[in-house]
């Protein structure tokens, strides 16, 4: 069920957003990193060569639609101001664009909070995601280029949110930028963006495709994000950013008791972190809500946090100071099967804010049905008994 279930859902994004069919094209960059790392699982689960096909697709779709200037500025080709051959071959080296409906915000514009949600720019926390998706591409398909286009996107992205707070002050990372990368738009930090782009950068490197450059061209990015997170706390009550650092944690554990890293004290940091925020996280108000009051994709991140859980277990099961974390987080493995069974019924995702939200729902419901693809598992350790096979 769970399996014949996310492939329907990636087959309706595909051909609804327009990676697939006659649909044009809707590029939205969360959403499609999610969608990528999805069509790789599902490629690597069925044998089919379309769904390999269809990652291959969005990645090409993303670098030329994203990667360039919008039809509604003036401005035109590379948003790196890359001459047109130069750009095919370093598609990300100016970073991404978000994929907003509306054009950014002029530096003549006066902020307006509630329409700065609308409007385009670059996030650091969506490159961080893109980032992984071409990792697991690069891991895929055994091509060292998306690799590649992957270390230049975080040499790029760091280079342009790595700001200080004032002249001499410790550095940061800002929300938002300009889609040229050169002015802040939002310039308050985003909790958990340095932890986000610490642990991709480590999971660059320890790559063993990654070319010598680009493992020296990331050393930088890493030294810097390591001192921003340090002495850091990342604690929330907010679903979403749970699932993330829970994210940061299946990972980092994968580098740590896979690779060899030393980011074990780190990786104890982050569970702890995620312990205090799950057992602060008002789960009964969350499951007591109708349908049209919850907003999916953030529940569904949560849900796809806790599943890495059961990979990090297995991993650490020798470390009992770990285990014995992981041992009160797992309890919480029943919150995220009640999320994604509530967003399996059909009836769930007929409501004004699943339709509002449909393409990032579509998304992540299937990634929390088949996580093997986003986390790039090669088992079946993540899976859940609730729904069946």
């Amino acid at each position: 069920m769970r399996d014949t279930l996310a492939q329907a859902l990636m087959a309706d994004f595909a051909d609804s957003s327009g990676v697939s069919g006659k649909t044009v094209p809707r590029r939205y960059l969360w959403t499609d990193a999610f969608a990528a790392c999805n069509f790789l699982g599902l490629s690597r689960q069925t044998g089919e060569e379309r769904f390999l096909q269809l990652a291959v697709e969005l990645v090409d779709q993303v670098h030329h639609i994203l990667g360039r200037h919008r039809n509604d500025d003036p401005r035109r080709g590379w948003i790196s101001g890359l001459p047109e051959a130069e750009g095919e071959r370093h598609p990300t080296r100016g970073g991404l664009r978000i994929g907003k409906m509306l054009n950014e915000r002029g530096s003549d514009e006066p902020p307006d909070s509630r329409r700065e949600w609308d409007q385009d720019g670059q996030y650091f926390h969506y490159l961080t995601k893109w980032m992984h998706a071409l990792y697991r591409m690069g891991r895929e398909t055994g091509e060292s280029r998306h690799l590649h286009w992957a270390a230049e996107l975080a040499v790029a992205a760091h280079r342009a949110f790595a700001r200080e707070a004032f002249p001499g002050g410790r550095q940061r990372l800002v929300w938002k930028m300009s889609i040229d990368l050169q002015r802040p738009l939002v310039s308050s930090m985003g909790q958990h963006d340095p932890l986000d782009g610490l642990v991709t950068c480590l999971e660059l490197q320890a790559a063993e495709e990654l070319e010598t450059g680009d493992r020296e061209s990331l050393a930088t990015p890493i030294a810097e994000l390591t001192g921003m997170c340090h002495r850091a706390r990342w604690a929330t009550d907010d679903p979403l950013g749970i699932g993330g650092l829970l994210d940061d944690a299946t990972r980092l554990a994968q580098l740590v008791f896979g690779s060899g890293m030393a980011h074990r004290e780190l990786l104890r940091q982050i569970l702890v972190e995620a312990e205090l925020s799950l057992n602060a996280f008002d789960r009964d108000s969350l499951v007591r809500r109708s349908a049209d009051g919850r907003l999916a994709f953030r529940e569904l991140g949560l849900a796809i946090g806790v599943y890495g859980l059961q990979r990090i277990r297995a991993l650490v099961n020798r470390d009992h100071e770990l285990d014995a974390v992981l041992a009160g987080l797992l309890q919480y493995q029943p919150l995220a099967d009640q999320i994604q069974t509530f967003w399996s019924d059909p009836a769930h995702r007929l409501n004004r804010t699943w339709m509002e939200h449909r393409d990032i729902n579509t998304v992540m419901l299937a990634t929390s049905l088949a996580p093997e693809g986003y986390f790039g598992f090669r088992d079946n350790l993540t899976r859940s008994s609730k729904l069946g096979d």
